[in-house]
């Protein structure tokens, strides 16, 4: 699907669908979303260059990725979407700057791109200014998401650690102190996942900022070069929060998988003791449940209460030893 955005008398004009080139040529921001190909022709027929095709935007070499072709900068990075919705990715973004038009080729919608939209139609005559500009402040809002979420799974992650330490400490009953801990386990995973995919997001943003700031004497405005120096610093701040998050979220997976170690090893000493201690009443039970004939302590009188007393005593002794050992 393609959409236009072009300010006429002060507003926003956003249209959907095929358009002559004219209109094409007169639009600040083009959209492309799932681009078909007809769309894609149309697209270089008016505009004079070409358009990367979904293969050439998966290609994982920077000069792949980060290029320029006469006045043209194409510009290439993975994005986080789908993270409120818990089907979160990552999918391949396409900035094409040229001097009058930015054309976004995308095949998902992370919701800055909706964000932004929004935005562009509140405040048009700050933000589509210039192609270069409307890439600025689109990248300004992808950051702003990315730290909204960073903040989402930071919370997240301090609920779930602090569940399973009260798991920890509390007396709770098995079914729930499981279902407390596989939750912290799930919680644990997908923040160390949705930060991994921001901390790529966040990677692509500064090695397409840095390129930008190579070729800014031609490709950005110099009212907008400002823009950048503030997207950079930002991006730093949001990656070395995220390694933080990272770095917590390994710290905790690791507590709780010691936590469900330490459950384990109780049930198991458990058993453990329990089959230590029922082994000589066993062996008192198989001596004297043999069929032997000559066996004196079968016309006992008191035969049957003694091996029953034996029985007991061989059973509570090792688990008396074992108290005193600290083992119970």
């Amino acid at each position: 699907m393609l959409t236009t955005y072009a300010v006429q008398n002060g507003s926003v004009l956003p249209r959907e669908g095929n358009q002559p080139p004219e209109v094409l040529r007169g639009a600040v921001w083009l959209d492309l979303l799932n681009p078909t190909p007809e769309e894609g022709r149309a697209l270089e027929a008016a505009l004079n260059f070409e358009i990367p095709t979904r293969e050439e935007m998966q290609e994982i070499e920077s000069s792949s990725r980060l290029y320029r072709e006469d006045d043209v900068l194409f510009l290439t990075a993975n994005f986080l979407y789908g993270v409120e919705n818990g089907e979160y990715g990552s999918t391949a973004i396409t900035f094409v700057l040229a001097t009058s038009v930015l054309v976004t080729v995308r095949y998902a919608t992370p919701k800055a791109f909706a964000s932004f939209a929004a935005r562009v139609a509140r405040q048009p005559q700050a933000l589509m200014t210039s192609p270069d500009a409307v890439m600025l402040h689109l990248f300004e809002q992808v950051v702003d998401r990315l730290a909204d979420i960073l903040e989402r799974i930071g919370a997240d992650m301090d609920r779930a650690s602090q569940a399973a330490f009260r798991t920890a400490r509390g007396q709770m009953k098995a079914n729930v102190r499981d279902r407390e801990l596989k939750n912290a386990l799930i919680v644990l995973g997908e923040v160390g996942e949705v930060t991994t995919r921001a901390s790529e997001t966040l990677l692509g943003l500064t090695r397409i900022l840095t390129f930008v700031s190579a070729e800014k004497a031609t490709a950005v405005r110099k009212e907008n070069q400002p823009l950048i120096k503030t997207l950079v610093r930002d991006v730093r701040s949001l990656i070395e929060h995220a390694n933080v998050l990272n770095a917590k979220a390994s710290f905790l997976l690791d507590a709780v998988l010691g936590i469900i170690n330490v459950e384990q090893n109780a049930i198991i000493k458990t058993f453990t003791v329990a089959s230590v201690a029922l082994m000589p009443p066993t062996l008192v039970a198989s001596i004297y449940g043999m069929n032997f004939r000559s066996m004196p302590e079968l016309n006992w009188s008191f035969g049957y209460p003694m091996a029953v007393a034996v029985m007991l005593c061989s059973a509570i002794v090792p688990i008396l030893y074992f108290k005193r050992k600290g083992w119970l």
